[in-house]
């Protein structure tokens, strides 16, 4: 697998933070208390268990869930992949991905290029429907990191991936970081980020 190639992000473009945030789902408060920072460059491994708000928190961020409490601000355009990978079940993955790259003016050399990234170009002709759980995971993020946007949101990035296609993500965060973007990635299995930051939600129990 290639990487893809760094969007030459100003290092100055992008940024993310939050403070005070609380949640609440149902009746029950997820977390409460809970702030980060995250500028330039930087990334941020997202932890806890099942149920202690991690999808939650990342839908917060994205600006798709209003806290109960606290704000978020930032600057930069916001990539979110969580476990909706939003292709048409009934088209080829590529025409799925065009559809995609049409509404968010991406070229198709930079199409190709994250194809080739995600290990996803003998699969363009395969009806979404029928690819397996790890390649539906690697046409989301395809999908997700096509439009370079500076911030990338992963919720759950890992689940249903070999160890070669977790390599390749963490290869794919790195490479963005490195050229001046932002990755926050929600796992609750182990994942490689640069500069080994981690946020347990759990921490912030209500």
């Amino acid at each position: 697998m290639e990487a893809a190639a760094p969007t030459d992000l100003p290092t100055d473009l992008c940024s993310i933070a939050a403070t005070g945030l609380a949640c609440v789902r149902g009746d029950r408060m997820l977390f409460a208390g809970l702030s980060l920072d995250v500028t330039a460059g930087g990334a941020l491994h997202l932890t806890g268990p099942n149920g202690s708000g991690k999808s939650s928190l990342m839908r917060i961020l994205a600006g798709l869930l209003r806290p109960f409490a606290g704000t978020v601000t930032g600057k930069g355009r916001i990539a979110l992949l969580d476990e909706r990978p939003a292709l048409d079940a009934h088209l080829p993955l590529g025409r799925a991905l065009q559809f995609w790259a049409r509404c968010d003016g991406v070229p198709s050399a930079r199409l190709d290029e994250v194809a080739q990234a995600t290990a996803i170009t003998g699969l363009l002709d395969v009806p979404v429907r029928f690819l397996s759980t790890g390649q539906r995971k690697r046409a989301a993020l395809a999908r997700t990191i096509a439009g370079q946007a500076p911030v990338w949101l992963l919720d759950e990035p890992l689940n249903g991936l070999d160890n070669a296609s977790v390599a390749m993500v963490e290869a794919l965060a790195a490479r963005h970081c490195a050229s001046g973007g932002i990755c926050i990635a929600a796992s609750h299995q182990p994942i490689a980020l640069p500069g080994g930051r981690v946020l347990n939600v759990a921490d912030f129990a209500a």
